[in-house]
């Protein structure tokens, strides 16, 4: 069982930046791939970005692309969001989430196994 907890959200003008953290409870966080989600008001979670277990590979939803940056430091058990050039429509409760598929770059809620208990980002225009 992985145990995942965000930070790092709040309110920023539209313009701005926030790095979103999330932090992992288990050891075996340097063998699975990360990602992190969004949900909209009324809406579906979706995904925003995510990244292999090694950092080596990362990969974007096209409405954050250029603008969003994932990473992640091992050694810390902790992945990142780096998010720039912020607008209004990127408000949403995002999550970190965890998944043991290795050999593909994950995109569907159903392929991640665990999940963060999500943080709020509010853009202001």
């Amino acid at each position: 069982q992985v145990q995942l907890v965000e930070s790092g959200g709040g309110l920023v003008q539209a313009g701005g930046s926030l790095r979103l953290s999330c932090g992992a409870s288990e050891d075996t966080f340097s063998s699975i791939a990360m990602g992190w989600f969004r949900q909209h008001p009324g809406k579906e979670r979706e995904f925003v970005a995510g990244i292999s277990w090694s950092g080596g590979s990362t990969w974007y939803a096209d409405s954050v692309k250029g603008r969003f940056t994932i990473s992640r430091d091992n050694a810390k058990n902790t992945v990142y969001l780096q998010m720039n050039s912020l607008k209004p429509e990127d408000t949403a409760v995002y999550y970190c989430a965890a998944s043991r598929i290795t050999t593909a770059q994950v995109t569907l809620e159903g392929q991640y196994d665990f999940w963060g208990q999500g943080t709020q980002v509010t853009v202001s225009s």
